[in-house]
C-alpha cells in the first residue's frame, strides 16, 4: 500500500533485500527508474484533466495527464493523481512543466511531482506525462 506497486513486486524486492524493508523500499525506487526509461518512447493517447479551485475561489488551475490508454485515463487513482497535481500547480505557480516537476510534493515534501508521475509509471505500467498546465488566479 505505500509504494503503490503490485504485491509480486514488492514481493520479488523483500526476497532480494532478504526481508529488510528499507532495502526493499530502495530496490523497488531503482526498479521504478528503469521501468520509467522503458516507457519513455511509448505513444500518449489518452489522458484526464484535473483541474483544482481553491476554497478562495480566487486561484485556479487545470492540469492534462497523459498516459497511453482509456482504461488508464479512467483509472480512479490516475484521475485523483491529475487532481492532486492541479492543486499543486495552484499552490505553487510554476513557470513551464519542467519548473512543476523538479517541485517538492505540497503533500508529501519527501517527494517531488516527478516521482510522483515515475511511480504512477510503475504502478499503471503505463507512460504518464503532465502535457499541459494551466493557473489563474484573481489577483
Amino acid at each position: 500500500d505505500e509504494t503503490g506497486v503490485s504485491v509480486m513486486q514488492c514481493k520479488r524486492a523483500l526476497e532480494e533485500a532478504d526481508g529488510d524493508v528499507e532495502k526493499a523500499r530502495v530496490i523497488l525506487r531503482t526498479y521504478g527508474g528503469d521501468v520509467v526509461a522503458k516507457k519513455a518512447d511509448r505513444t500518449l493517447g489518452a489522458g484526464t484533466i484535473g483541474a483544482y479551485v481553491h476554497t478562495t475561489n480566487a486561484v485556479a488551475s487545470l492540469v492534462v495527464l497523459s498516459c497511453e490508454t482509456d482504461f488508464v485515463a479512467k483509472n480512479e487513482a490516475f484521475i485523483a493523481l491529475a487532481r492532486d497535481i492541479a492543486m499543486q500547480v495552484a499552490a505553487m505557480n510554476p513557470e513551464m512543466t519542467e519548473d512543476l516537476l523538479t517541485q517538492q510534493f505540497i503533500k508529501d515534501e519527501h517527494k517531488t511531482v516527478q516521482m510522483l508521475l515515475d511511480e504512477a509509471t510503475q504502478k499503471f505500467g503505463e507512460r504518464i506525462t503532465v502535457t499541459a498546465m494551466s493557473r489563474l488566479s484573481v489577483k
